[in-house]
């Protein structure tokens, strides 16, 4: 017997549990996985098989591509300035069913419009050797050679000075913030062993402090010692002791004025984002001061 509830029942769609996601740029592809990896993070557990074609400057390199296309449909996201490679790719993607979306389109005609000029369509010219690219290889340089109180004599030559105690974050954000063009220099704060006077005495950098919850610190460390094979009980990693070196560095924030950010629930990307809003604040207020002690 069929029940008439079952004669109507709506179709379920599909659900497909893997897709193919095709990243093509004209450039480096940075930006591309940049925007990707934002926009996939908004979904949970998704399988996503990634098909990365970088430096895609022709209609004969992308005539190379076409095959795997086809082999592996799925969604199609890309930065082609190339007329003719472009075309192309609208052409196969159109005959193959397959979605396709320019990435930059909307934000360039947006542009376009805001500043009554058209844009030029040359690939990669975000990754010129001008001299903004100079300055980032520089600011590079001065951060590896700045980390950890090493070259604590030119100080005064950083943007940014990170002070904290031992595993907040400082290195990892440091190089973030050099690969934006920042020139960092970090101290770790250790109770037995005071920074140097030099710290108290910059002018030009902006020094921030950095803090942590003292039971995720103690996590942190334990998992740093794991990794070194050392699985010793040491004030390292001893809560009291911990708590104490925390409450230490705030002191020193506290007492300096200095700005202080809590990582205990952020990425690097989000502190460095932080640090930078601080910068921008500081280039902008005539008297170059700011709320002491403050956690952001």
């Amino acid at each position: 017997m069929v029940y008439p509830a079952l004669l109507h029942r709506p179709k379920v769609a599909t659900i497909t549990d893997r897709i193919h996601l095709h990243l093509l740029s004209d450039s480096t592809g940075e930006t591309l996985e940049m925007l990707a990896k934002a926009a996939l993070a908004q979904f949970d557990d998704a399988d996503v098989v990634r098909h990365f074609w970088p430096m895609v400057r022709s209609r004969q390199h992308l005539d190379r591509i076409v095959p795997e296309l086809k082999a592996n449909p799925g969604l199609v996201l890309f930065t082609l300035v190339n007329p003719e490679a472009r075309a192309r790719l609208e052409e196969v993607c159109t005959q193959n069913g397959l979605p396709a979306v320019p990435i930059l389109d909307r934000v360039t005609e947006a542009l376009e419009k805001a500043l009554g000029q058209e844009a030029h369509g040359r690939p990669g010219r975000q990754h010129q050797m001008d001299k903004a690219y100079f300055e980032r290889v520089e600011a590079i340089q001065f951060t590896i050679a700045h980390d950890d109180g090493i070259g604590w004599e030119n100080w005064e030559e950083a943007d940014i000075v990170l002070a904290g105690v031992s595993r907040s974050s400082k290195t990892p954000t440091s190089i973030y913030l050099a690969n934006r063009g920042y020139k960092v220099a970090n101290i770790p704060l250790v109770v037995e062993s005071p920074p140097p006077p030099k710290l108290f005495e910059l002018k030009k950098p902006l020094v921030v402090g950095l803090t942590t919850a003292p039971e995720r610190l103690v996590q942190i460390r334990r998992n740093r010692l794991l990794t070194l094979n050392e699985q010793s009980q040491t004030a390292y990693i001893d809560n009291e002791r911990v708590k104490s070196e925390v409450a230490f560095a705030r002191r020193m924030f506290a007492d300096n004025g200095w700005p202080v950010i809590d990582v205990t629930r952020r990425s690097i990307e989000e502190t460095a984002a932080a640090i930078i809003r601080l910068c921008s604040e500081r280039s902008h207020r005539a008297a170059g001061e700011f709320e002491g002690g403050k956690a952001i």
